[in-house]
């Protein structure tokens, strides 16, 4: 790579990326406005009371962009209906079209929203005549597009060309950029999802690398999808959007939780709120030699173990070193304590700086927290370390928080350690949050299936609503249930089928003997 990496500005400082204005109804998005929070309703479009209802849930928690499914036409249709609606209860929520297997639904969609979200994913169009003729009519109406790529549903013409990577989400995003740049089209939204952090930052940091190349500046729309829920879905979110939103990437974002989604608002407003007024630090040391920096792939730092600490070892954490582990910190083992509030910048700095310097000391990256409420707790230090691991630079996480209990910082720890694919120490369940194509009670559902799968460390169970995104986003689970009509329930062993419309209330049952049966083999 070039001496300076092209995703931020600066390795060690904290500047916000420049992004060209788009305004989605009454909200803007990017250039000097706040990075904005959305959601999705999760209820049957073509139910214009109770989506507006969950529009009105999500706006009162502090959301003002709402996302609707509009899997087929008539749910496109009834759009209308809740606009309408939606316009005379809260007219400064702006609506967004989610658009799936049908490209020309979205035309059907932007005569009444206020954005249409598309997949490259589902047009197999090399000419983009299909994208060309949305981008006008969405030029006529002022309807903002995004360009949502997901890692599990490229195209196959991304697939044949470039496999399930990193290169092929950049390269699908670009083709439709360069549509709307051609079109003179500039209000445009951009997101590279996926269930995996590594992924997730990787792609994010490689497009905007990519757009930077081609003078393009469109915003950013960050999000983990299929994060779960409860605490574990907190801390996936806020480790990848962390990573991220710590080089000053992001315009707006989504923490999709398998909740009610007015859940996700006040997860993502402190998410916004830990990087507000972020400035530059100057006790950071200068980068350098960033050319040892790999911030597009995962690369694990080379050092020399120190026991169970770094080499090939996975991540420590604190609460589990012995006393003669702990005496090592400090001399054999480096400890990285960051003074300021750029937290994520200045510990990668310091331990760049340790990689050019030719010291090959295991480092464990240490902060203290004074906060007494485990979520704000949770997600301050997922915020901070996440992107560490997710790079691989740290090989010990030292959460300094005495007015939480010790296990539950521990418990914390591990967490933030898995959701950045460092270290997995428990069942990883990879879930969506659910919206309007979900059949089955997708929330009761997951609690059942971790209360009866959480003892099988390092497995990852996808929990998905329904087949549009399911078996692509959960394409790196061990197993998965996925929603495949009213009540019923597909399950996979990887991404093969392994039994097809299960009754929901056997499914679960079935599960368990597919898992038990695989383990005694």
């Amino acid at each position: 790579m070039s001496q300076t990496p092209f995703f931020c500005p600066s390795l060690n400082r904290y500047t916000r990326r420049s992004a060209c204005s788009v305004r989605i109804g009454d909200v803007t998005i990017g250039g000097s406005a706040p990075v904005e929070v959305q959601s999705m309703t999760a209820v049957n479009t073509l139910d214009t009371e109770a989506a507006v209802a969950e529009i009105g849930r999500i706006r009162a928690a502090g959301g003002r962009i709402v996302r609707l499914t509009a899997p087929g036409r008539r749910e496109a249709e009834n759009l209308k209906n809740i606009a309408a609606l939606s316009a005379e209860q809260f007219p400064d929520v702006a609506l967004v079209a989610d658009i799936h297997f049908v490209a020309e639904v979205a035309a059907v969609a932007a005569q009444y929203v206020d954005k249409v979200r598309v997949n490259p994913g589902n047009y197999n169009d090399p000419e983009g005549t299909t994208f060309r003729a949305l981008i006008n009519q969405c030029r006529q109406r002022g309807v903002a597009i995004r360009v949502g790529v997901n890692h599990g549903s490229l195209s196959s013409r991304m697939v044949d060309r470039y496999g399930d990577t990193v290169e092929g989400m950049v390269a699908s995003a670009m083709e439709f950029l360069n549509i709307c740049r051609d079109e003179q089209f500039d209000q445009v939204v951009v997101s590279m999802k996926s269930s995996n952090t590594r992924v997730m930052v990787h792609a994010y940091r490689s497009l905007v690398a990519a757009m930077a190349a081609e003078g393009m500046n469109y915003p950013i729309h960050l999000g983990v999808t299929e994060a779960g829920n409860d605490i574990e879905g907190r801390i996936k979110s806020a480790v990848g959007i962390g990573a991220l939103m710590s080089d000053g990437i992001g315009d707006t974002i989504r923490v999709s939780l398998t909740e009610p989604p007015e859940n996700e608002i006040p997860v993502a407003l402190r998410i916004v709120e830990y990087f507000d007024g972020r400035t530059d630090h100057a006790p950071i040391p200068d980068v350098t030699r960033p050319e040892l920096y790999s911030p597009y792939e995962y690369k694990r730092r080379p050092t020399t173990a120190v026991g169970r600490i770094g080499g090939d070892n996975v991540p420590v954490i604190y609460g589990e070193l012995s006393a003669d582990e702990r005496a090592q910190l400090g001399s054999d083992v480096a400890v990285v304590e960051a003074a300021t509030t750029n937290a994520p910048a200045e510990l990668r700095a310091r331990i760049l700086n340790f990689m050019a310097e030719g010291d090959v000391r295991p480092v464990v990256v240490r902060r203290r927290y004074d906060e007494s409420d485990v979520e704000e707790l949770a997600l301050h230090a997922a915020l901070d370390f996440g992107g560490l691991f997710i790079d691989g630079l740290a090989d010990g996480l030292w959460i300094d928080a005495p007015n939480i209990a010790a296990e539950v910082v521990d418990d914390i720890a591990l967490r933030i350690l898995q959701a950045a694919r460092a270290r997995m120490s428990r069942t990883e369940y990879i879930a969506c949050p659910g919206c309007g194509r979900t059949l089955y009670d997708l929330r009761g559902t997951l609690a059942r299936i971790k209360a009866a799968t959480a003892h099988l460390t390092g497995v990852k169970i996808g929990v998905m609503g329904c087949i549009v995104n399911g078996p692509g986003e959960m394409a790196d689970a061990d197993y998965g249930y996925v929603g495949s009509g009213p009540g019923r329930i597909t399950l996979y062993r990887g991404r093969e089928v392994v039994r097809r419309n299960i009754p929901d209330t056997e499914a679960i049952e079935a599960l368990l003997e597919l898992i038990n049966s695989d383990r005694a083999k």
